[in-house]
């Protein structure tokens, strides 16, 4: 899949009880040219839709948007069965997916659905074997063998499908680490946005990992995902006392995420509506015919 140099997506609904809105949204996303639409994976709690049921399902209603599970969570979805699950839904969409990993956090709602417990480290390790898996299983050619430490396939063939573009949640430095080694993308957490002591502690540990292994680390986007209010008029404060960024009107936001790709290479956006007991429609709109036009203007090269 060819994504643009910035990348405009939403973070979508995921209820059971959310199916009309998640739908509608989905579709005025489609229409109006954001590039990913994004849907938690948490499969432990039984209000919420499955992730991957979800955006096959969006996917079979849409044309042109990217469905992307942010982030797949790992230990609950086998490498094997999660890349012939991946590469099934890019031939069925025309490769309109982005592969979100993540290494598992939530360990005591993890384990109640069966899944022996991980360590930290065995967790992160199993997270890029398995991104190193699901490219195997990827793209065709001869029969993979894989002898790992956490996944073992004995002559699968993989899918003649191109393999998917990997962007991860990772926090910790381990797996900042793997995410540079042989991911396209990272998801700074907790909203986490340029300005922030996460990303310049996080970012340079990516960029080392990446280099140590001869990649370029200006191939490895961050993607940030935003909670925050499209305003009719301008605020007078556009962040909170701890630095975070909170809305404003779309000159603001253009202003703010056009700073973002010029000056701190930021490499996407992912809004995330407020729980204010709006639907969305309207933020949507702005942001996908008036903040997002206008950031891809001003930072085209």
């Amino acid at each position: 899949m060819s994504l643009p140099g910035v990348v405009f997506g939403f973070g979508a609904p995921s209820g059971v009880d959310d199916v009309e809105r998640l739908l509608r949204l989905a579709e005025l996303a489609d229409r109006d040219g954001l590039d990913v639409l994004s849907v938690s994976d948490h499969p432990y709690f039984g209000t919420r839709l499955d992730a991957y049921a979800t955006v096959g399902f969006v996917l079979g209603r849409t044309e042109r948007i990217a469905g992307f599970v942010n982030v797949t969570n790992l230990p609950l979805r086998p490498a094997p069965m999660l890349a012939r699950m991946v590469t099934s839904l890019s031939a069925l969409s025309g490769e309109r997916v982005v592969l979100g990993m993540g290494a598992g956090g939530a360990w005591d709602h993890i384990t109640t659905m069966g899944v022996p417990r991980l360590s930290p480290g065995e967790a992160v390790d199993a997270f890029e074997e398995a991104i190193v898996l699901v490219g195997k299983l990827s793209g065709g050619g001869p029969p993979i063998e894989h002898d790992g430490r956490h996944y073992r396939v004995n002559s699968v063939d993989p899918a003649p499908v191109a393999a998917l573009p990997v962007w991860t949640g990772s926090n910790g430095p381990k797996s900042l680490a793997a995410t540079g080694r042989v991911a396209d993308g990272w998801i700074p957490g907790h909203a986490a946005d340029w300005l922030s002591k996460r990303y310049r502690e996080s970012r340079p540990v990516i960029d080392e990992a990446a280099a140590s292994v001869g990649r370029d680390p200006r191939e490895i986007r961050t993607v940030y995902n935003f909670v925050g209010r499209i305003t009719d008029r301008p605020l007078a404060v556009t962040r909170d006392d701890t630095g975070k960024w909170i809305g404003g009107s779309p000159d603001q936001w253009i202003e703010e995420l056009t700073g973002a790709v010029l000056e701190h290479g930021a490499g996407g956006f992912t809004l995330f509506f407020p729980e204010d007991g709006t639907d969305g429609v309207l933020s949507l709109g702005r942001w996908a015919n008036e903040i997002a036009p206008a950031v891809r203007a001003a930072t085209s090269q």
